[in-house]
Order: structure tokens, then sequence, then C-alpha cells
């Protein structure tokens, strides 16, 4: 029965989708307010597809950590894991000023967007070094057995 309402579900999510895309399809190219009318109703549509989607991936991932307690601890502890990462990360960042490739000025040097940008970086560095031991340490342990 469950199986019969998910079919259905997806078939009219399908059907909504496809008929706001003949929407934008039928929308005279030449006429910029025509077009802007029938994208937005499609944009709406997605955004709220992508919400649902992301709640019931949340909501099913918590229910079944939940409902395992072992999973519980190993999920708080990659938490807490990531978040002294994303401090240690914050506290030796730099706030320098950042620029874009053509070496444009986005963030001025003491602002909080180049802090954050520098406290992005080095948390992303700092995963690829432990990531990469544990690849490395994965891999020997493999050799040896």
């Amino acid at each position: 029965m469950d199986k019969r309402i998910l079919t259905i579900l997806i078939a009219v999510i399908g059907v909504a989708g496809f008929g706001l895309y003949a929407n934008v399809l039928m929308a005279d190219p030449e006429n910029a307010e025509a077009v802007a009318n029938a994208t937005s109703p499609m944009v709406t549509f997605s955004v709220v597809i992508l919400i649902a989607s992301l709640a019931v991936a949340v909501i099913a991932s918590l229910l079944g950590v939940l409902k395992n307690p072992a999973a519980l601890k190993k999920a708080l502890l990659g938490v807490v894991s990531l978040g002294v990462v994303i401090l240690i990360s914050y506290l030796i960042s730099d706030p320098a000023q950042v620029l874009d490739a053509n070496g444009k000025v986005i963030a001025a040097a003491g602002s909080a967007v180049a802090k954050l940008t520098s406290t992005g970086i080095w948390a992303s560095l700092f995963l690829l070094v432990i990531g990469g031991a544990f690849f490395v340490f994965d891999l020997l342990k493999g050799l040896v057995k």
C-alpha cells in the first residue's frame, strides 16, 4: 500500500514538472517578461520539492540514528570532531583580504567575510590531511594482511 502511494506521489510530481516545463517552452523567447512569468512557477516548484526532499531525508536520518544508540554515539562523535576542526580553523585563520581570479578584492582585510573564507580554506585543508591519513593507513593495513 505504501509503495502505491509513493508511486502516485512521484507520478503527480512528474506530471506537474512536465506541465511547468511545457509552460516554459511555450513562452515567447523574445518577450523577457513572458519568460520570467513562465519560469517563476517552475523555480518555486523546484524549491518546494528540494525543501521537501531535504526534510524527508533529515527526518529519516534522525529516526534511523535515534533508533540505534551506537549509531547516535558515532554521529555525535563525528559532529563534535567536525566542530573541533572548524574551531581550530577559525582560531588560526587570517582575516587578510580575499581576491577573486582577476585580482579584484572581494572582501577587505579584517572583515568577517575574509575571516570566514580563511576558516573554510583551513578546515578543508585539515579535512584533506585527515582523510588522506586515514586512506594511507587503510591502504597500509590492507597491504599487511
